[in-house]
């Protein structure tokens, strides 16, 4: 898809932000099959939210964020930060000081159009820029699993019905260098 742009965000996304997350971890929910889990759902939106907050306000913040956008609107988000409890707690420990790459939402009516791809692209070219070697990255729903299998290989660990009966969840560990498809031109 052509026409939007990947940037570091600024203080005057944060509003576009904040409706993302609103719209796409609900959707996220739903597609799950999951919609009914009102305090869950609200839960994900404040910390995705409060994540993006804190990266901006912190002039060297634990969490990088990339935005995908049209004009002034905030159409996608991918971050890298520190490892989170899940993957410590599915990895025992063995990743802990690996950064994860998450908070990968693109509004529903742009899902499909390679946005996402580009996000994860840009973040990798930026782990590659600051001589970052290795990440892992998670995911419990199932929908987005057969794509992250698709694009990242064979996973690190699947923890078998993490989240209950049938709901694994899946860790990979991925090196940066083998995932750079294009040389590093900087981010605006």
């Amino acid at each position: 898809m052509d026409g939007f742009s990947i940037v570091k965000p600024t203080n005057k996304d944060l509003e576009s932000g904040y409706d993302l997350f609103q719209r796409t971890v609900r959707d996220a929910f739903e597609q799950e099959g999951l919609g009914d889990l009102e305090a869950e759902i609200a839960a994900e939106i404040e910390c995705k939210q409060t994540l993006l907050r804190c990266a901006l306000e912190n002039p060297e913040p634990d969490v990088h964020f990339l935005v995908a956008k049209i004009d002034d609107t905030v159409i996608g988000t991918v971050s890298y930060g520190p490892c989170g409890k899940d993957i410590r707690r599915c990895t025992k420990n063995q990743l802990k000081e690996i950064g994860e790459l998450g908070s990968l939402y693109v509004l529903p009516e742009y899902q499909g159009r390679g946005v996402g791809s580009a996000l994860i692209e840009a973040m990798i070219r930026y782990l590659h820029e600051l001589g970052i070697e290795y990440f892992c990255l998670d995911s419990g729903y199932k929908h987005a699993q057969g794509k992250w299998l698709r694009k990242f290989g064979a996973p690190f660990i699947v923890a078998k019905d993490y989240w209950g009966q049938g709901g694994d969840h899946i860790v990979w560990l991925c090196k940066v260098a083998e995932y750079i498809k294009t040389p590093a031109p900087g981010l605006s």
